[in-house]
This record gives structure tokens, sequence and C-alpha cells, in this order.
């Protein structure tokens, strides 16, 4: 009953498929002398289970990694023994370690190495505030869009994946890249997403300033991007591979391919990096936005927004937060979203 309780007082829409394989008491760091290696050294390993978005885990880790420069202490990434939503049962690419599915390792030493060092210092998987110097929106910190640039490092056969993808959909043509949350975002505690009417609205302003050959969509909401490729029909490019649902358990919990849950997150990584070449993008503030804002991959980059203003939740039932349903179906003049009217036809 208890464990009942809590899944309606703090839910979550998806899980990790993997257990954590050790347990600690919460504390936000933890101090760990199993071995005798390395004496003369300090590993700070990075966990965050069971995590969130990449990029959200992205911007977890960016913090950490300012945390640990600046006490010169050594940070490895354990996304192992302390898996996150992105983790498959068996081995891929050698490794059970889901951060090294996609981006190389901080630091030369292995996990194995590390855990049998005698200084070892463990995070625990809190996001902390800004008053901690932690930074949700990495662009708010010069410093973590600086550790973003320099610090982290793609894997070759994904920079290779991105290039390739950009050769096929780009084609050197103008790019206006739309980013198109929808799912749980309606619902959740952050900026109201924007809703089909508007943005298709704020797309056609912006085509009738701006000559762009093709629209980059990404969403994955099946709805969103219906009502995109609908309406804009063969001036629309997205990633085949991206996998779209009603809600995030069908996007996230439908094993119609293999090694499901890594390419959720090869495909959202291949997307932001797209999106960061764009010449517009169109988004609401996410970590895909911020991250893509950071990589800064386009200096010439026109951005558009919408303004919704935030979601505000209830006390206690935080996930309980269906007033952008009854904006999106009210007129302005009686508290519905601005520029929500139903688009020209085409």
């Amino acid at each position: 009953m208890k464990n009942i309780i809590r899944k309606i007082i703090y839910q979550r829409f998806y899980q990790p498929i993997l257990d954590k394989k050790v347990n600690f008491p919460k504390k936000k760091f933890f101090l760990i002398n199993k071995g005798n290696l390395y004496p003369d050294k300090i590993f700070y390993v990075i966990q965050r289970y069971p995590g969130f978005g990449l990029f959200s885990n992205l911007a977890f880790v960016l913090n950490h990694i300012k945390i640990a420069k600046s006490l010169g202490f050594i940070p490895i990434v354990d996304m192992q023994n302390f898996p996150t939503i992105y983790n498959e049962k068996y081995k891929l690419f050698n490794t059970s370690n889901s951060w090294e599915y996609y981006f190389e390792q901080l630091s030369k030493f292995s996990l194995e190495e590390v855990y049998k060092s005698k200084n070892v210092i463990l995070t625990d998987n809190r996001f902390y505030s800004k008053d901690l110097g932690f930074f949700s929106n990495i662009t708010d910190s010069k410093d973590l869009v600086s550790i973003l640039n320099n610090d982290i490092k793609l894997k070759k056969n994904k920079l290779n994946l991105i290039k390739s993808m950009k050769n096929r959909l780009f084609e050197d043509k103008k790019i206006l890249g739309v980013h198109f949350r929808g799912t749980t975002y309606k619902t959740a505690g952050v900026v109201y997403a924007i809703t089909k009417n508007q943005m298709i609205n704020k797309i056609n302003e912006i085509l009738s300033k701006e000559n762009y050959d093709k629209i980059f969509l990404v969403t994955e909401d099946v709805g969103n991007f219906d009502s995109i490729v609908n309406y804009f029909k063969d001036k629309v490019v997205f990633l085949n591979t991206s996998k779209r649902g009603k809600t995030d358990l069908e996007v996230w919990d439908n094993y119609s391919r293999s090694r499901h849950r890594y390419k959720l997150g090869r495909d959202i990584l291949v997307e932001t990096y797209l999106l960061s070449f764009c010449d517009g993008f169109i988004d609401i503030e996410t970590n895909p936005r911020a991250i893509a804002h950071g990589l800064n991959l386009n200096p010439n980059q026109k951005r558009y927004t919408i303004d919704n203003g935030h979601n505000k939740s209830w006390p206690i039932f935080n996930h309980i937060k269906y007033s952008w349903y009854i904006k999106n179906l009210l007129p302005e003049k009686f508290g519905g979203f601005a520029n929500n009217t139903k688009p020209k036809k085409k």
C-alpha cells in the first residue's frame, strides 16, 4: 500500500529496465575506501540513478565535472552500477555503461580501477539548486558551456552518424529546426508546451519573412508530428528512426525494436546536434534546447520561441497539472494561449 501511495504522489512516467548494483544511504557525497590503488589521486564518481532524459543527465554530469575540476579530483561517470533509463540489459559497444554508448569516458581510468583505488568520492543523484552552484539550464553558466565544448567528447560512430544525417537531410539547404515537445510535457511542472495551432502559426509567420527551404522536425509526440507533416507536407524532414507515441509510456516501454532504450538516446542526441546546425530554431525551454544553444554549431542561427508561461503544479500531487488542456480550449481573452487560432488552410 505504501508503494502505491508513493507512486501516486511521486509519479514517474518511465523507469530503467535494470536495478542499481549497489546501495548507499542518502547523502550528497560518499567517501569510499575499498582498495589501495593510486593513493595520490582522488576519483570523483558521477552517478544519477535512475536519471531522466539524456540531456538532463548530461547537464547533471557537467555540473559535477565543474565541482571535480575546482577541487582537483578526477571525474568518471558510472552509469553501469547506477544504470539510467537508457541502459540495455546486455553490453553494447563492449560496455555496460550507458554513458559510454554516446560519450567518451572523462578519464583514462576504468571503473574497475577506480573502485579498487584508495580515495573515491561518489555523488548522489539529486539535482541541486542554483544556490549551490547547479544550473539545469547550462547556458546560464559560461563554465558549463565551456565544459560541454571542451570536455565532452562524442563517440566517433556518433560523430560520423551526425555528419551523415546532416548531409542527407539538409543537403546545403536553409533549414528551420523545430523542436516540438508534447506527451507528458503538457502536464510537466515546467514551461507550458506549445499547441499544434501555435506551432503552425509561428512557422507560417517565420516562413512569411524568411526563405527556409526545409523544416527539420524533432518531436516525440505522434500527434504533433502528424500535425506538422500533414500541414507542411514535403517541406518537412526528420529522422525516420525516431520513436513517437501518444504518451511517454508508449514511447519508452513499447519494445518494437532491438536496443530500444539505447536508440531513444541515440536519436535525441543526433537530433539535438542537427538542431544546433540549423539556420533557424524554434523551441521552448528544454534540455535539448540548452545543449543545442550551448554547442552553438551554427553561430548565425536565428532563434525563435513561444512563451506560454509556466505550468504550476499542485502542492503534493506534483504530476497533476492539467491546466494546459483547459488553456488549449479557451479563447485568449478567457485565459487561453495566445495565437492559438486554427491555422489557415494551405
